[in-house]
């Protein structure tokens, strides 16, 4: 039976019967993430937890997004580390990552392995691209991750506008996850750069939509303004009801913020697609499709080599994950270029044996 990402989606697929499958359910609802919500606790980070007399852990921050961390797990006489996704040493809202300093097993991220971002400041870039995009009158229309990058959108922006860099257009932010973490950014305050006051200051700047009702109509509306909205790679959520009107729309500019993984609507489109699937339907590609690089919360090849390098020692295992092809090899290249390891890219249900001695 086919599975929806949100209730939403799965909704609209039955009232315009556009799924194959009566009735077309949602991957999970609003009981579900409930059930899980128990099972949850928090951690502090930097200290050592027990699971048992041979096993401990730790978290340690890792500047992708609010929140994020890599782990190092001491497992007997070994010690494994979890890069998960790595941030970047210069972020206008999050601090550096840490690095480890010791590590005889890593698995490491490598989105931007066989890559490096631009040299010039995103808010430049931004400035630039959002004055010519304007220029066209049209409505533009950001996807964007719901953490962070959503704040990081929101934050320059505010800049921006604070400092007479863009045309005074109304800006609207329609996520609902992303509504909540502003308010975990307004709580966190030692995970960012931002003041409580900055926060509520930068809020005021960005319409927030809540209802579908509210994105319907925003959607309807034609006069110009610049809406932010989920999924990041247009996978599903609300902005693909903003592409239902605005796809066809020589003035519109669909503006693309971030990484685009393969399969994506948003990579379809970086690659010049004349249509795209919505709904069960085509739509044909008539806006601008813009790019802009440097707003990514990825360390690039520079900054994933540069992660590594208060290894005291040659991890004896490094394995190269969460990467498409291309990152993976690239990243694997430039660590025998740099440092002289070698590295490991695993394949999907390779099976690998560590060897590890209780302490």
């Amino acid at each position: 039976m086919q599975k929806f990402r949100k209730k939403e989606d799965a909704v609209r697929a039955n009232k315009h019967k556009y799924s194959r499958h009566k009735p077309a359910l949602p991957l999970y609802g609003l009981d579900d993430v409930e059930a899980t919500l128990p099972l949850m606790k928090s951690k502090p980070l930097n200290e050592w937890f027990h699971i048992n007399e041979n096993i401990r852990y730790r978290f340690r921050y890792n500047g992708h997004i609010i929140g994020a961390t890599f782990i190092e797990l001491q497992i007997g006489d070994k010690l494994l580390v979890f890069s998960g996704d790595i941030g970047r040493e210069i972020d206008p809202l999050l601090f550096p990552p840490e690095k480890p300093e010791h590590a005889d097993i890593l698995f490491i991220e490598a989105t931007y392995g066989n890559r490096l971002h631009p040299n010039r400041q995103a808010i430049d870039a931004l400035q630039e691209l959002i004055n010519r995009c304007t220029n066209r009158n049209g409505t533009i229309i950001i996807p964007s991750f719901s953490v962070e990058r959503t704040q990081l959108l929101m934050y320059l922006f505010w800049q921006l506008k604070k400092s007479g860099r863009m045309k005074d257009i109304p800006i609207y932010m329609d996520s609902p996850m992303g509504r909540n973490v502003l308010e975990v950014f307004h709580k966190n305050t030692s995970w960012h750069k931002l003041s409580i006051e900055e926060c509520s200051e930068m809020c005021s700047e960005i319409r927030r939509i809540k209802t579908m009702d509210e994105t319907h109509a925003l959607a309807a509306d034609s006069s110009p303004k610049i809406i932010i909205a989920g999924s990041g790679m247009a996978a599903g959520g609300r902005v693909l009801t903003y592409f239902t009107k605005y796809l066809s729309d020589e003035n519109a500019t669909i503006l693309l913020v971030g990484f685009q993984a393969e399969g994506t609507r948003g990579r379809a489109l970086l690659e010049g697609a004349k249509e795209i699937k919505l709904y069960g339907k085509y739509f044909q590609v008539k806006a601008t499709i813009e790019n802009i690089e440097g707003l990514s919360g990825h360390a690039d090849q520079n900054g994933l080599i540069d992660w590594m390098s208060k290894l005291k020692s040659m991890p004896e295992k490094i394995f190269i994950v969460h990467s498409e092809k291309d990152g993976a090899e690239g990243l694997q290249k430039k660590v025998k270029e740099i440092y002289k390891w070698d590295c490991a890219i695993p394949s999907l249900n390779e099976l690998i044996n560590l060897q590890i001695k209780n302490t």
